[in-house]
């Protein structure tokens, strides 16, 4: 009986020779490497003067595994906003205090991850366990937002790749390299469906003005994702699932019905789909080379991160043999060499959209005309909550016109309605009220 690969498998967690805990420095490295990208983004993008001092400063961390990594990027979110606060005159002396959050999945190792918290630690800490694929904390109650090295974990596997009757079904292959089109074409339809979910729960859960910063793994738009590196050892592995078949200690069935839930997205693909939810503006998106670990290490690593996965499935006993395999396919096929690397990490900074106090909460129909046009985003629904517009995903559209002299309207629109939000016009455009358009 084909089944799929469930949505909770952890890292490996306690603190032994696969732990995650000991085989996570590779995911360290990049942490460094993005953390001036992460200052600057504290620096210029965070507008801190909107938000309330008498409050927590809230961060979250999505993926946060067992640690140690976890902690390295909070503390350093933390020393960052500080600074922020700091350096602006009204606010220096109204430094918040800080709450952080980590989450992950339910079965994640959060023994070890508390135990691991730094002592001298200068904010609140809370584990939040749970998918981040949907909902987990209050609307507008986030301040900051960060994801490493988690967000290529699909939901689940699609349904169609283990159905023996579907063009899609991935017969001999864990992933999706060298595998036919309509293989290819469920695993990014899995993945669009995952992202507009995590994006669309984060609208509703980060404040105006807050930031994301998620590192991601990714190819380039020239390369096609079945050809990435991430890819790439995947299908060793598979090979390496392949060869111990062969030799009967396990089935081809086996392999058959199982499948990674992984997928390398793209620069391309990601701004499509910040763009189709609508609710934050792409600050900063940069392709990252990161050098890859002896295949000693690399294996290591993708133990403690997959381990669990595949012991699931085809049981602990083979373990040490498949990774064995695993790392002298890693050395025979030159696949980490230094030629063969190419950018193959995206770190992308998202701002949420500010929304806009209306005063009384009272909206006006509006029409505006303007010589130089308008521009238009597909959103969602506004809807009014103690006086300030909220977007939620569910059709319509929004824009803002732009005046000959700087002259501004920003407006909604459902069917035949033109809503007013905010009008500061000069000339170079018309406003009126109107119900229609």
């Amino acid at each position: 009986m084909a089944k799929a690969v469930a949505e909770t498998f952890p890292m490996n967690g306690g603190e032994g020779v696969h732990s995650y805990t000991q085989n996570s420095s590779h995911q360290r490295d990049g942490l460094n490497s993005s953390k001036a990208v992460i200052d600057e983004a504290i620096a210029e993008k965070l507008d801190i003067t909107s938000f309330s001092t008498s409050d927590p400063f809230t961060i979250a961390d999505f993926g946060c595994s067992t640690g140690p990594n976890t902690f390295v990027v909070v503390q350093n979110v933390v020393d960052a906003i500080k600074l922020k606060y700091q350096k602006c005159p009204s606010l220096s002396r109204h430094i918040p205090e800080f709450q952080v959050y980590f989450n992950d999945h339910i079965d994640n190792d959060f023994n070890t991850l508390f135990k691991s918290i730094p002592l001298e630690k200068k904010y609140f800490a809370a584990g939040v366990p749970g998918s981040f694929y949907g909902r987990l904390f209050p609307k507008a109650s986030l301040h900051f937002v960060h994801s490493s090295y988690a967000l290529q974990w699909l939901s689940t596997v699609p349904s169609e790749l283990l159905d023996k009757n579907s063009p899609a079904r991935n017969k001999g292959r864990v992933t999706y390299g060298n595998a036919p089109d309509e293989v290819v074409k469920a695993f990014k339809a899995q993945f669009e469906k995952d992202m507009s979910s995590f994006l669309n729960a984060r609208a509703e859960e980060v404040i105006p003005g807050g930031l994301m910063a998620l590192l991601l793994v990714a190819t380039p738009d020239e390369i096609p994702s079945p050809k990435s590196i991430f890819i790439g050892l995947f299908d060793l592995m598979g090979s390496c699932l392949m060869d111990m078949a062969k030799i009967g200690i396990l089935s081809e069935a086996e392999i058959d019905s199982f499948n990674l839930p992984v997928y390398s997205t793209t620069r391309k693909e990601m701004e499509e789909l910040v763009e189709i939810n609508g609710g934050f503006t792409i600050e900063d998106m940069e392709q990252l080379i990161h050098m890859a670990p002896d295949a000693e290490k690399c294996s290591k690593h993708l133990r403690a991160g997959m381990e669990n996965v595949f012991k699931e499935h085809f049981g602990s006993d083979i373990m040490d043999e498949l990774f064995d395999r695993f790392t002298k396919k890693i050395e025979e096929s030159l696949i980490l060499s230094e030629g063969s690397l190419t950018p193959n990490e995206l770190f992308v900074i998202l701002k949420r959209k500010e929304t806009v106090v209306v005063g009384s909460g009272m909206i006006r129909r509006a029409w505006w005309k303007d010589p130089n046009g308008f521009e238009v985003m597909e959103v969602g629904l506004v809807v009014v909550v103690a006086a300030r517009l909220e977007m939620v995903v569910q059709g319509g559209c929004w824009g803002s016109v732009f005046g000959g002299d700087g002259g501004r309207v920003l407006w909604w629109r459902m069917g035949e309605g033109l809503i007013l939000v905010e009008a500061k016009v000069r000339d170079g455009g018309g406003m009126g009220e109107k119900v229609g358009c």
